[in-house]
């Protein structure tokens, strides 16, 4: 049945339940389409219920738009876990009579009848004053009316006697000033309009927003929302094999490579730690079997020495809970996870639920696979692709035993120290596995942190992110046009923010996209810019700050001498060495990332016009930490480009004739720009600014 005060379309909702995303310290929107009979005013505001329970004070919610009924308001959480949010609506007696005071009393039109209204409203607004009770104080009017929205923080437990009698303090005052209002309505020796200005100054307005009277009070239903950890949405990843760090190869040929150690791999986990990173994601390390190993670039039959790919997982050595031989052991990799805390990052394992042909599970759980007609495994393919190394998990034959033995596998990993798995290839296994997998790992590990490796469709990307997946892999490789990206990321930062959180890495080890093949250092750098700056979370795979790009063969996007089945040294003093090494670059877009708030956030991503084509300009604001980033790109790594960029004030917290100071965090310039400017990169010199905004004149 609907309520007496409709309230509907409550936004963000998700289908089946499921709970709509935030990170701590997020700030988010939530609206609802309000409405009620004849010309009554009305009220609304968000709710929300922390995981304990308790209930936080109304943020007051506003008409996005006059007369579309959609009422919105951003709302920020606090703490991690499982919260609830729900919108109120109400009749506001008070801004009704205002608003036919507001019209009469001027016209000398019912003016006795309206002040002895009025002043009974206000004496009734009064008496219905709680410090903590339903009508307030809203967090909107608890941090004044300057800040309308946003929410102030949860104190400490032991302030909460302070804010107690704060909060009485602060009612009190309320109600004196509400019936000095009504008193002065009621004076017949005070001018009418003198009597209606009081009740329409700005510190009454600020306490009825704070204690609003609200009559026909109802309630949506309410609503899920979970809370991670802010790593869910913000971080810089790293990717690297560690066979290929610390390999060593006989030039001449005469004997087989020796590869890489999880103890080995370790040394370049300063570097990796000093260009800024937050995570290092390994790829798999474990056993990897011999049956139908490729060779290199994917040959059919591995040479001497070819150490086969790391997704072929299984051998005699073990399965999914063991370390590969050649790199160590279970104590080396603990120390590995322990050398990267120690430099703050942390490590992403890989979780690929396939097997080699050599894994035990193949012999001890053979009704785990599909048997073709000639009594064989089937292989994993994807036609034409094959990967006769390969076997695929089959989830529809004893799906309680995958599913307990895919559990104990990833709780094995979270007590050796990784909170974070990035999976291989979700969208192929069932999606009510994953939901039941991912819920029970939240249970008991709530900051554990799946990230979903699902270049698909786009309702199976979706619906991964909603049924529990904390981040996912994207198109971003993909989008490269100026139309491209804008429209992309308007989807993404758009609706879609309440639950699936991108990760654009700029390369994979399956991935070397013809923009990188074809436009040099500069093409590099371009990407990165957009991959670090349009999203909370972006990564790299190695290589990627020596400007790999050549592909195995024309019109492929697949590594000439691809990592995945053979051992690539690299020269890594290179990769500090511009223009082809661009390890500084990479660096300084981290360290920019880490000094400004506002790019630790997505939905608050705002695209300004560019009369160019090549060319793109965005904005991020954190109004909380007062920090503006505005980012311009040229887009085409061969050419210098020109335009002029017009900028949506709004978006940076200032009127259209205003003016400021952007300084360039690459190179240190600064200008003084206002609504339209003129911009010209050449690529050759920098492929982008990175603004950071100051007013003008300073305040």
């Amino acid at each position: 049945m609907i309520g007496r005060i409709p309230i509907l379309d409550v936004q963000p909702v998700l289908d089946g339940g499921r709970p709509a995303k935030a990170v701590v310290g997020e700030t988010f929107e939530v609206s609802a389409t309000v409405f009620r009979e004849g010309h009554e005013m009305l009220g609304a505001g968000v709710a929300l219920r922390t995981p304990g329970g308790g209930r936080q004070p109304l943020v007051s919610m506003a008409e996005v738009a006059p007369g579309t009924d959609r009422y919105a308001a951003p709302v920020t959480v606090d703490r991690e876990g499982k919260w609830r949010f729900h919108v109120e609506a109400w009749g506001d007696p008070i801004a009704h009579w205002r608003h036919d005071a507001g019209i009469k009393v001027p016209r000398g039109l019912d003016v006795g009848l309206m002040m002895a209204e009025g002043a009974i409203l206000f004496e009734r607004a009064a008496r219905s004053i709680r410090p903590n009770g339903p009508n307030g104080p809203s967090r909107a009017a608890a941090r004044t009316a300057a800040s309308p929205g946003q929410p102030a923080p949860a104190p400490p437990q032991g302030a909460r006697w302070a804010d107690a009698a704060r909060a009485a303090q602060a009612a009190r005052a309320a109600r004196l000033a509400l019936m000095a209002v009504a008193d002065r309505l009621r004076d017949p020796a005070i001018p009418p309009w003198d009597r209606l200005a009081a009740a329409e100054d700005d510190e009454i307005a600020a306490i009825l927003a704070a204690y609003p009277l609200r009559e026909l009070v109802t309630q949506s239903p309410s609503y899920p929302l979970v809370v991670h950890r802010q790593r869910a949405l913000y971080g810089a990843w790293y990717e690297f094999f560690p066979r290929s760090e610390g390999v060593q190869i006989d030039p001449m040929g005469r004997r087989e490579p020796i590869g890489g150690t999880l103890r080995s791999a370790a040394c370049r986990l300063e570097q990796i730690a000093a260009m800024g990173f937050d995570v290092v994601y390994l790829a798999p390390v474990h056993p990897i079997g011999t049956t139908a190993r490729k060779g290199r670039n994917n040959a059919l039959v591995a040479g001497p020495g070819d150490p086969g790919s790391p997704w072929a997982i299984g051998s005699p050595d073990g399965g999914h809970d063991a370390i590969h031989p050649e790199l160590g052991t279970l104590a080396d990799f603990d120390a590995f996870v322990g050398r990267a805390g120690q430099l703050g990052l942390e490590v992403a394992l890989d979780l690929a639920l396939q097997t080699s042909p050599d894994h035990p599970w193949v012999k001890e759980h053979p009704e785990w696979f599909t048997q073709r007609a000639d009594g064989t495994i089937a292989y994993a393919e994807n036609p034409p692709k094959r990967y006769q190394d390969i076997y695929p998990l089959n989830f529809d034959r004893d799906p309680e035993g995958i599913y307990a033995e895919t559990l104990r596998i990833v709780r094995h990993w979270i007590g050796h120290g990784v909170k974070i798995f990035r999976v291989d290839n979700p969208h192929t296994k069932p999606l009510p596995f994953w939901e039941r997998l991912l819920a029970e790992v939240d249970r008991t590990d709530p900051d554990v942190i799946f990230l979903a490796e699902a270049f698909t469709r786009p309702a199976m990307m979706h619906t991964l992110a909603q049924i529990g997946f904390h981040q996912s892999y994207t198109y971003f490789t993909w989008r490269n046009s100026g139309p491209e990206i804008i429209e992309y990321l308007e989807e993404l930062a758009g609706p879609a923010a309440a639950y699936m959180r991108p990760n654009f890495f700029t390369n994979t080890p399956d991935i070397l996209h013809e923009y990188l093949q074809h436009g040099g250092p500069p093409a590099f750098e371009v990407r990165a810019v957009l991959a670090a700056m349009l999203s909370p979370s972006w990564g790299i795979y190695s290589g990627y700050e020596l400007c790999e790009h050549t592909p195995v063969r024309p019109g492929s996007e697949e590594y000439l001498d691809s990592e995945k089945y053979q051992y690539r040294p690299r020269d890594w003093a290179k990769a500090q060495q511009p223009p082809a090494g661009i390890a500084p670059f990479i660096t300084r877009l981290n360290a920019i990332r880490k000094a400004h708030p506002a790019t630790h956030w997505l939905r608050n991503l705002r695209f300004h016009h560019v009369d160019q084509p090549e060319l793109i300009c965005f904005s991020k604001r954190s109004q909380r930490d007062e920090d503006t980033v505005l980012v311009v790109v040229n887009l085409d790594p061969h050419a210098p480009r020109e335009a002029t960029v017009w900028l949506d004030m709004p978006a940076l917290g200032m009127d259209y004739g205003s003016q400021f100071v952007v300084t360039d965090e690459l190179s240190g310039n600064s200008y003084l720009w206002g609504r339209a400017n003129y911009v010209r990169l050449d690529p050759a010199v920098t492929p982008a600014h990175i603004f950071t905004v100051t007013p003008y004149p300073p305040m």
